[in-house]
């Protein structure tokens, strides 16, 4: 096995120029890593004057147009067919980068059996001191977590706090070897944000795919990897936070179809029975103790919760519905395999290589033709 760092591509999607501050960050931590990245690629999910602002804004990296379907799924495909490292990161638009990320990811891939790392997101709060809208043990200290952190994008109490096999990573943060996605396939395109619809999962649905794909593969959480993710006040409303669950809810109904109930929820079942039981009896015990912040604790895990289980109940319901009607149910997600490959025009091979891990059949191949430098 070769002992040479991987190569890496750092990708990070955009859709408004509302966030044009964050991305310029977000790329700023990516160029200031102490592990540079091999090439930096920035997706623009079709707005015309972002792509012409970033292209002409950042020298050195690569601004691409979404060459699929709206949404941050597509963005994201666009750059794993056009990414030339061995290891794609994948950092949000309005997260920052602590210096050492990359070589901490990095770091998880010494294992040949790791096909994904992931790490931690500590949230930018407004004004700098996390809201009462958000409950946590200790709500006053800078590195603490939260039970209902990850409504805003976040690490949240529950998750590991070492190195840790898990069954997915956080997309805000998370890398993959090339060869995940010739074993998987793509993020689904029916999966993830649409702009501001605060839709997800479409990282949850990868990483069990992966898993389903090669049983003996690794889907590793390093929370030494850090990005620190910017939360915006329209996230602390009581508003944000139903739509955020009845998103949520709707996501895993979507994803249940995909991979099964049982791979979809597993881990959400232990962390309603472990995580949200704990922290309601806490936050009782504030509410009994007088302390106002315990009636906002109490009824915002009690919203996001009923909100989410609402939002998957409201997914299944509209499956059978069709099936009633129709005779069948909604049609399976189409993901892959897609056997993603670089070939070059003036050496072109008699046919595409297969990892040695690989299972099943492709559905298709997507190819990057290149002419020497040229693609």
């Amino acid at each position: 096995m070769s002992t040479e760092a991987p190569t890496t591509s750092v990708v990070i999607c955009a859709y408004t120029e509302r966030r044009w501050e964050d991305l310029v960050a977000a790329v700023t931590s990516v160029r200031e890593q102490t592990v540079p990245a091999d090439e930096i690629i920035v997706v623009i999910d079709h707005n015309r004057e972002l792509a012409g602002r970033a292209a002409a804004g950042f020298d050195g990296v690569a601004v691409v147009e979404n060459a699929g379907k709206r949404g941050l799924s597509g963005a994201r495909n666009t750059a794993i067919g056009l990414a030339k490292g061995d290891v794609i990161a994948f950092l949000d638009d309005d997260a920052v980068a602590e210096p050492d990320w990359l070589a901490q990811l990095l770091a998880g891939y010494r294992d040949p059996r790791v096909l994904a790392v992931g790490g931690a997101a500590r949230p930018r709060w407004p004004g700098g001191r996390r809201p009462a809208l958000l409950p946590a043990r200790h709500r006053d200290r800078d590195d603490g977590t939260g039970e209902l952190d990850w409504v805003v994008g976040c690490t949240y109490t529950g998750q590991p706090v070492t190195e840790t096999p898990v069954r997915n990573l956080m997309g805000c943060n998370m890398s993959f070897r090339r060869e995940a996605f010739v074993l998987a396939g793509l993020f689904t395109e029916d999966l993830g944000r649409v702009g501001r619809t605060p839709l997800g999962c479409e990282e949850t649905e990868l990483c069990i795919r992966l898993s389903q794909a090669s049983p003996g593969a690794r889907i590793l959480f390093r929370p030494q990897a850090l990005v620190r993710h910017r939360v915006t006040p329209d996230r602390l409303t009581w508003r944000y936070l139903r739509r955020r669950g009845w998103g949520e809810g709707l996501s895993k109904a979507l994803v249940s179809r995909s991979v099964g109930a049982e791979e979809a929820l597993s881990t959400e079942r232990d962390y309603v029975r472990k995580v949200i039981s704990l922290a309601v009896l806490r936050e009782s015990a504030r509410l009994l103790r007088g302390e106002g912040s315990g009636a906002t604790g109490v009824v915002a895990l009690g919203t996001v919760v009923g909100a989410t289980a609402g939002g998957y109940l409201r997914g299944k319901a509209a499956r059978r519905r069709r099936r009633r009607f129709t005779g069948t149910g909604t049609p399976k997600l189409v993901h892959g395999p897609i056997h993603v490959a670089t070939v070059d025009v003036r050496s072109l091979p008699r046919e595409l290589t297969v990892p040695p891990r690989a299972v099943g059949h492709y559905r298709a191949a997507q190819v990057l033709v290149r002419d020497g430098d040229r693609t």
